[in-house]
């Protein structure tokens, strides 16, 4: 028998970006807030912070902006996940 593999349909919002801040969450260096980690946005390059933090500003902004999927931006980590579908990608 063969396994469903799910394709998640949001991957087609990827886009090559550069991270907007890189030293940091855009909105808590704006604000002056500490963040936990930091994640990236694959389709505008936004800097969130992650769930952990404070502000949650990376699910802020895929939930505001519709923007679905972020990238890890710690060091040695490489994964990626969909806030819509709530899966790696």
């Amino acid at each position: 028998m063969q396994a469903y593999v799910h394709a998640d349909p949001h991957v087609a919002a990827i886009r090559a970006v550069v991270p907007r801040t890189p030293q940091g969450c855009e909105e808590c260096l704006r604000l002056g807030t500490p963040w936990v980690h930091l994640r990236l946005c694959l389709t505008c390059g936004h800097v969130g912070c992650c769930d952990s933090s404070p502000g949650k500003h990376a699910s802020a902004h895929a939930h505001a902006i519709g923007h679905p999927i972020v990238q890890s931006m710690e060091p040695g980590e490489d994964w990626r996940w969909c806030y819509v579908d709530q899966n790696f990608v």
